[in-house]
């Protein structure tokens, strides 16, 4: 949170202070939206002057997408951590498929409405989705593509699964902003589903799994 106290000024070093305002933007990105990421909000986070975080983000999109960036990573480090899951790719998977589905996901969700909404006036935001999309549907490719060579998983084209799969999500993240009952299972467990059906697997083979 801000505060008017004034702090014993530190310099740290460049990269460092780089990393500290790229955190605090995009903590701010996920809690209350990407409009709220300006040099002088995140200058009020740090406690120190706009021209800091100007100095580092000359461009106000830029500190923007970088917070973008910074948050939708950190969240797929999450959901789907990188490298071959040591029991199977299905369990992986199962993980991905449960972690997505509950009320924790839901500021990724508004994370990626909102971003998505402001990249349409705003390009360098715009890349930035472009980059991300493609990180998240290649890190589930590998996924997939792991279960196939292991022979758990039965897909011609794994890549088309992916994105089905990433499709399913998206829709059901769409209603993140509005106050919904309770989704029946049958649509709550559409993703799932969806996975079971396009990689050859029997109904209750991606059933939730504790961590």
């Amino acid at each position: 949170m801000s505060s008017s106290v004034q702090r014993k000024r530190t310099r740290k070093d460049p990269a460092a202070r780089r990393a500290e305002i790229v955190e605090a933007a995009a903590a701010v990105a996920l809690a209350e939206g990407l409009e709220c990421v300006t040099l002088r909000r995140i200058g009020e986070e740090l406690a120190v002057r706009p021209g800091l975080i100007s100095h580092y983000f000359p461009s106000a999109e830029d500190l923007v997408a970088e917070a973008f960036g910074s948050a939708a990573t950190g969240e797929l480090d999450g959901l789907l951590p990188a490298g071959r899951p040591e029991d199977g790719a299905a369990r992986g998977l199962a993980r991905f498929l449960a972690r997505t589905s509950g009320e924790a996901y839901d500021a990724v969700s508004r994370l990626w409405i909102n971003a998505r909404h402001l990249s349409r006036y705003r390009p360098v935001l715009r890349d930035r989705v472009a980059e991300q999309e493609a990180a998240w549907r290649g890190r589930l490719e590998d996924l997939i593509r792991a279960g196939v060579a292991d022979g758990e998983f039965r897909t011609g084209d794994p890549s088309v699964t992916a994105v089905q799969i990433l499709v399913v999500l998206d829709g059901l993240g769409v209603h993140a902003n509005t106050a919904t009952p309770e989704r029946p299972r049958a649509v709550a467990r559409m993703a799932v589903t969806v996975a079971e059906r396009e990689l050859g697997l029997k109904e209750g083979a991606l059933d939730p799994v504790t961590d």
